[in-house]
């Protein structure tokens, strides 16, 4: 979805909400300018005013809100009375309401959390983010250069990190990310993957199961500190649980972005991953031969799946097609590349 579209959805979803907000007054100014239009077409009729028709009565009591001139003053004084009553029933009910109804409208982003929520309601398909510490941060970085679509929940903020977080487009709800209402706002129904970036394991899990529990479907990534516990997470729950000591934020990326990855291993002082990707119809990938891919890119790839028939040691001049899988040894940040090129 083009940024100016989706920035048009939130301004439409982000009105809905303003006139939501303000049903109060507008509902009571209807009933004020409806009704009394109403009321002053029955006496005008009584009185033999001039007065051909409802909405004609609806614009002089509208006229009279606002101070306008609206023809001839009346000789009944219950028609009188509307040249002095509507101004304070226009004053009282409008102006407040309009006045803090225009700032908010024309000045969304000043909303803070409300404007994010509307953004965020635009994501399909797209990756929640949980915590914007250091972790968080680079996760997000990693996610924006794979060009995946996220939406971040961080509930003490650091300005320093939300503006350059935003500044890649991302919205960053700023609430618990353990309420449900919150999960809801930033689209973890609509949501293909939940990263759990946080410090607390406990914290961590929890989220972890109520975002499985709003979206069954969801696939979750989360950090878990204990090594035996990350891989019990993974086997009980399907959770692709990363311990701190097998952490990297571009392995964490390449997990919520769909592929198959393992834990870093340190060889030699560089971590590398084993990643499996599928090779989509449009991916920058087909029709390249192993050799340039491993050469290009700086990876290994150790295995293609053509057509079903794996192939451990695929010959260099071995080109790539559409719906191949490939596994490919690499560095995090390596395999974060080759994911943005099969988008």
């Amino acid at each position: 979805m083009s940024l100016w579209w989706r920035e048009w959805r939130a301004s439409w979803r982000d009105t809905l909400i303003l006139l939501r907000e303000f049903r109060l007054p507008l509902f009571i100014s209807v009933i004020a300018f409806g009704g009394g239009g109403l009321l002053y077409f029955a006496l005008a009729q009584e009185a033999h005013a001039p007065i051909e028709s409802v909405p004609e009565a609806i614009y002089i009591v509208l006229s009279q809100a606002f101070l306008q001139s609206a023809g001839e003053f009346p000789n009944q004084w219950y028609l009188q009375a509307f040249y002095f009553v509507m101004p304070l029933i226009g004053i009282g009910t409008l102006a407040r309401g309009l006045t803090d109804f225009g700032v908010m409208l024309f000045n969304r982003r000043a909303r803070g959390k409300e404007w994010e929520m509307a953004v965020a309601s635009t994501f399909s398909q797209h990756v929640v983010l949980i915590g914007l510490g250091h972790l968080g941060f680079r996760v997000a970085q990693h996610l924006h250069s794979m060009h995946q679509d996220v939406v971040a929940i961080e509930m003490n903020p650091s300005e320093t990190l939300v503006a350059e977080v935003r500044a890649l487009n991302i919205p960053v709800i700023h609430d618990d990310g353990l309420r449900e209402t919150t999960l809801l706002a930033a689209g973890v129904r609509q949501a293909r993957a939940i990263m759990l970036c946080t410090q607390q394991d406990s914290l961590n899990l929890q989220m972890a199961v109520k975002a499985r529990s709003l979206n069954p479907t969801i696939q979750v990534v989360l950090r878990i500190f204990d090594d035996d516990f990350a891989e019990s997470l993974h086997k009980q729950f399907g959770f692709k649980a990363f311990s701190a000591t097998g952490m990297a934020a571009p392995a964490f990326a390449a997990a919520a972005a769909g592929v198959d990855i393992t834990y870093p291993l340190t060889i030699e002082g560089q971590p590398l991953s084993l990643a499996r990707f599928n090779l989509v119809a449009h991916s920058a990938l087909v029709g390249c031969t192993i050799a340039e891919i491993e050469e290009r890119d700086d990876v290994s790839i150790v295995l293609l799946r053509h057509q079903g028939v794996p192939d451990l040691h695929p010959a260099h001049d071995r080109r790539l097609s559409a719906g191949d899988v490939i596994a490919v040894l690499g560095s995090p940040s390596r395999l974060n590349q080759m994911v943005a090129k099969n988008q």
